[in-house]
């Protein structure tokens, strides 16, 4: 974008969706003919992502007679920018929240802006100016044209993409049966559906990545059932539309996302993509293993189940074939008798990866034994892993703090952690053992 006349507002700044600096907006139609607009990092697309979408950045966003955008007019009356590198990708990511809220409250505003850092300038002008930009009605230029920007997106040809030079080549299929054809005719390509993780091999570490194929297209991939027993949740579904599926009945994986990246990264990210990237310290696997999830894998042969804790194998390994694409997460409804939390241990509350993550599951009978329980963690070895020997001690015990903390001394049998530039081998080990404490201490509190 920067090598076109005039687009020069979007900045590179960390290159791994950290910073904010290069924040965009991208317009999407919904069915009934409405634009909805969402902020990304974009030094996390591949240009091929953007086929069918409204492309915003900071230059657009001023009327077509010269006036500056109600967010813009906001900064500058607040005074809320400084050296200006960073204040572009915070103007796109207050103008989609001037789109998507009227009167955010103060958390949902911190919420839209954590994705932004910005070194010189405090950050009370630019919460006001957000506060004060939001007080309207949104209305702007992109409303009054809301009608004709539909009818160029609908003008766009909706066809599968494919894309080939001499050393690369981009595949974007639009059906499921598409995908498993170029899966078996290309079983080494890089399959991406999000590509937040992936993208950073060519941000970070300059790889050419010799093919793709891009799922994030594929409609069967985002759908959303329910039922009385579980929820399916469709492998491509974005990180910032399954926070809202999965609020009300699974609360601690919600929390976990609330902490997932920034919203500019939820709104890339996919489900389906974060568990196949298989991280020893992801997020969600841990949440997912301790609600019992599974997942759907699927090929022209037909479709499999694989169950949240068998699902990696070794570091950055899964349980998916090459000729196979995950289509579905399956979460069990909990019933009233389960606990459930979650955790995560990081430098920062927001935006960082986990030193050490966790998410518990406890079940306690009526003669007040544990009957069942699961302890998942991420961080801890080469892969998101269940402390086995300790779930082992405490089932058929009194959940009581004695015994906490006599299963404290037998999880150092369940890990051997590694030291790196997040935390030592042995910070990780008290944390896992404080963790099991806390979700004790937050247990009996809630009775």
């Amino acid at each position: 974008m920067r090598s076109l006349p005039n687009h020069r507002g979007v900045k590179e700044g960390c290159a791994e969706g950290d910073c904010g600096a290069c924040t965009v907006v991208i317009g999407e139609m919904t069915p009934d003919r409405r634009v909805e607009y969402r902020a990304v990092d974009s030094c996390l697309l591949f240009l091929p992502m953007l086929h069918g979408k409204q492309l915003i950045t900071v230059e657009n966003l001023k009327s077509p007679d010269g006036q500056l955008h109600p967010v813009q007019t906001a900064m500058v009356d607040e005074h809320a920018s400084q050296c200006g590198f960073c204040t572009p990708g915070i103007v796109m990511a207050m103008f989609a929240l001037y789109k998507n809220s009227t009167n955010p409250s103060n958390e949902e505003i911190g919420h839209a802006l954590t994705g932004n850092l910005c070194r010189c300038t405090g950050y009370k002008p630019i919460l006001e100016a957000a506060s004060k930009a939001c007080s309207g009605t949104a209305k702007d230029h992109f409303s009054s044209e809301e009608s004709h920007i539909c009818d160029l997106l609908a003008s766009i040809p909706r066809n599968s993409v494919s894309i080939a030079t001499d050393t690369q080549r981009y595949d974007q299929p639009l059906t499921l049966a598409e995908c498993f054809d170029l899966l078996v005719r290309y079983p080494n390509a890089t399959v991406v559906n999000g590509a937040t993780d992936v993208a950073l091999r060519v941000t970070k570490k300059f790889e050419l990545l010799s093919h793709i194929i891009d799922c994030s297209r594929i409609d069967e991939l985002v759908k959303v059932t329910a039922d009385t027993w579980s929820v399916s949740i469709g492998a491509g579904v974005q990180m910032s539309d399954m926070m809202g599926v999965v609020e009300k009945d699974f609360p601690a994986l919600h929390e976990m996302l609330l902490a997932f990246g920034a919203r500019q990264i939820r709104n890339l990210a996919t489900i389906g993509g974060n568990i196949a990237t298989a991280s020893p310290v992801g997020d969600t696997l841990p949440v997912l293993i301790a609600y019992g999830a599974t997942f759907i894998l699927q090929s022209r042969k037909g479709k499999r189940i694989v169950n949240a804790t068998d699902w990696v194998k070794g570091y950055r390994k899964t349980e998916r074939r090459s000729d196979e694409l995950i289509t579905a997460i399956v979460l069990p409804r909990p019933t009233s008798n389960m606990k459930i939390r979650s955790y995560k241990v990081s430098k920062r509350s927001d935006l960082d990866i986990a030193t050490v993550s966790s998410a518990f599951r406890l079940e306690v009978d009526r003669d007040g034994l544990v009957s069942d329980i699961i302890l998942a963690y991420g961080g801890m070895a080469d892969r998101p892993k269940r402390a086995e020997a300790t779930e082992v001690f405490l089932k058929g015990k009194r959940w009581k703090r004695d015994v906490i903390e006599e299963a404290q001394r037998i999880m150092d049998r369940d890990f051997t952690p590694i030291s790196d530039v997040r935390g030592s081998a042995e910070f990780r080990k008290y944390a896992a053992r404080n963790l099991i404490l806390k979700f004790w201490n937050d247990t009996v509190i809630a009775r």
